[in-house]
C-alpha cells in the first residue's frame, strides 16, 4: 500500500492526479488535501470508498501541514508521496500590483511549497523512501506578461526542489519538479475563444494538454522506475520550446 497526499485535490489537475493513482496502481491510498470546498474532491472520494480520502489542509498553515501529515501517518502508518499542486495566480503587471496580490500568489505557491516539503520530510526520511513531486509552471522558465509574481513563486518551486532534492537524496527520497502548460482544466476557463485559438497558435503541438498527461508524469515520477531521477523540472507544455 503506497500513502499519497495530494494538495488542491478539489482542482481540475489535482483530480486528474488522484484519479490516475487510482486508477493505474490498485495499492494507492490517496489524500486529497482541500482548503475549503470539498464537492469534487468528495465526489471522487466516494467513487473509491477505503481508498481515496478528503482531508482539510491550508496550505499556507504550517500547523495545518502538521496536524494533516500526522493524521495521514497514523492511519496508513507512513506517507510515501506528495504532490504539492494547490496554488493560485493574480495577474496584473507589476506597475499597478497591490502589495496583497503579491504576498498572497508568493503565499499560495511558494510558501505553502516550503511548509509541505518540510512537514513530510521527517516522517519520510524515518521510512528511508519518500516521493515529492512540486507542480511548478512553464511560468518558471517562460514568464508571461503581468506574472511577476506567479512566475517569480513558481521559479521559486523549482530552485527549491533541486536543493532539496540534495539534502534528502541518502535518504531515498526523490525530489521533483513537473511544469505544466496549457492544461484544460478550470483554470482556463476565463480565456475567450479568440485567446484560447492565439495561445494555441504559440504551442507547436496546436492543441492544449490534459490533466492525464500531467498525471502520467507525475505517477512515473512517484514510482520506483524514477528512483534515480531527482532535481529535474519536466516541462509538459506541447513543445513551446
Amino acid at each position: 500500500m503506497r500513502s499519497i497526499l495530494v494538495t488542491g485535490g478539489n482542482g481540475g489537475l489535482g483530480l486528474g492526479i488522484a484519479r490516475y493513482f487510482l486508477d493505474h496502481d490498485s495499492d494507492a491510498r490517496l489524500w486529497l488535501g482541500v482548503r475549503s470546498n470539498r464537492g469534487h474532491a468528495e465526489a471522487l472520494a466516494s467513487g473509491f470508498p477505503g481508498r481515496c480520502r478528503v482531508i482539510d489542509l491550508e496550505v499556507t498553515n504550517p500547523d495545518a501541514w502538521k496536524a494533516a501529515v500526522e493524521t495521514i501517518v497514523e492511519t496508513d502508518g507512513r506517507l510515501d508521496v506528495l504532490v504539492n499542486n494547490a496554488g493560485m495566480h493574480r495577474d496584473c503587471l507589476l506597475a499597478a500590483m497591490p502589495d496583497e496580490a503579491w504576498h498572497s500568489v508568493i503565499s499560495s505557491n511558494l510558501d505553502a511549497v516550503f511548509h509541505g516539503c518540510r512537514a513530510v520530510v521527517t516522517p519520510m526520511m524515518r521510512q528511508r523512501f519518500g516521493r515529492i513531486i512540486n507542480i511548478a509552471s512553464l511560468s518558471a522558465v517562460l514568464p508571461p506578461l503581468g506574472q511577476t509574481n506567479y512566475a517569480a513563486a513558481k521559479a521559486g518551486v523549482v530552485a527549491l526542489g533541486q536543493t532539496l532534492a540534495k539534502e534528502v537524496a541518502r535518504a531515498g527520497i526523490t525530489v521533483n519538479s513537473v511544469l505544466p502548460g496549457f492544461i484544460e482544466t478550470d483554470a482556463l476557463g476565463d480565456m475567450d475563444e479568440e485567446a484560447r485559438k492565439n495561445a494555441k497558435r504559440g504551442i507547436p503541438m496546436r492543441r492544449f494538454g490534459k490533466p492525464e498527461e500531467v498525471a502520467a508524469a507525475v505517477y512515473f515520477l512517484a514510482s520506483s522506475d524514477a528512483s534515480y531521477v531527482t532535481g529535474a523540472a519536466l516541462k509538459i507544455d506541447g513543445g513551446i520550446f
